[in-house]
């Protein structure tokens, strides 16, 4: 089946329509389609356009690192995407298949994944680590599947990354981590792609850590007119690094003394949107 394309108006909206479509037909696209944003404010208006033309709800975020030659430029230090329902995944006894855009960008992430407990105050746009902490409920260990329709999404700068849901591509929520306040800081994680290691690291490998990602969030997400709501997933970042994955790859992420999460890669099928 192929997706049913959507039209829209203007030049971003164009930009928004094109990766939509792409990922709805499982489908690379070529090169970036159109004038590539250099500003986050036009790489949000996009991706404002794409969330609304997505057949999905959003149902979480995943926050990615801005490379530290880009920060002052952009005056950003992370940057965030859209997680839609329908592709976050929860492990079982089998490894998670992960859909890969053939010709596209995949990447395997090892992540500690927050739960919002509570509604954030809509007018709040500062926040500490502290209050960031008080407004988690519950944090799990899991793999964030980085993936675009591009293939050079990340070599293009984290403005063209945040434009297109931040590279995401899914979800995958492992076990939950017990007492997390006082563990998270101190678990080793290590990546394994068919059979290698391939990094390792732990929440420390953030800079600010795990929570600041959460931090960040609740004000970005204010500031942008979306605050978070209960329940809503937070994919925290690339603690063992981005390591690409093609169709057949395995992967294993190991949270040491917690759990693992194996996955297996998979060519990714259209979306059940037709004309």
């Amino acid at each position: 089946m192929t997706a049913a394309p959507v039209q829209t108006p203007n030049a971003d909206q164009a930009v928004a329509e094109t990766f939509v479509n792409a990922r709805l037909a499982a489908r690379a696209v070529p090169g970036y389609p159109g004038e590539a944003p250099g500003q986050m404010a036009r790489s949000y208006a996009i991706q404002d356009a794409a969330i609304a033309l997505y057949p999905d709800k959003v149902v979480g975020w995943k926050v990615g690192g801005v490379p530290p030659a880009q920060q002052s430029t952009l005056g950003i230090h992370r940057l965030a995407g859209a997680i839609f329902a329908g592709n976050v995944w929860t492990t079982g006894e089998a490894p998670t298949p992960l859909p890969a855009i053939e010709g596209g960008f995949a990447a395997v992430e090892a992540e500690f994944i927050a739960r919002i407990g509570a509604d954030a105050d809509p007018a709040k746009t500062d926040w500490t680590i502290e209050e960031a902490a008080d407004q988690i409920d519950a944090v799990f260990i899991g793999v964030e599947l980085a993936g675009s329709p591009l293939s050079a999404i990340n070599d293009l700068g984290s403005a063209v990354v945040a434009s297109d849901f931040g590279n995401n591509g899914g979800l995958v929520i492992g076990p939950e981590l017990t007492d997390w306040r006082d563990r998270m800081d101190a678990i080793q994680v290590e990546t394994v792609i068919d059979g290698v290691s391939v990094g390792r690291g732990g929440s420390p490998s953030l800079a600010g850590g795990a929570l600041e990602s959460v931090r960040f969030l609740l004000e970005h997400c204010a500031r942008w007119g979306r605050p978070l709501t209960a329940g809503t997933l937070v994919s925290t970042g690339a603690v063992t690094g981005v390591h690409r994955i093609y169709a057949g790859s395995e992967s294993t992420c190991v949270f040491e003394g917690v759990g693992e999460v194996r996955c297996t890669v998979v060519k990714a099928a259209p979306h059940p949107t037709s004309d």
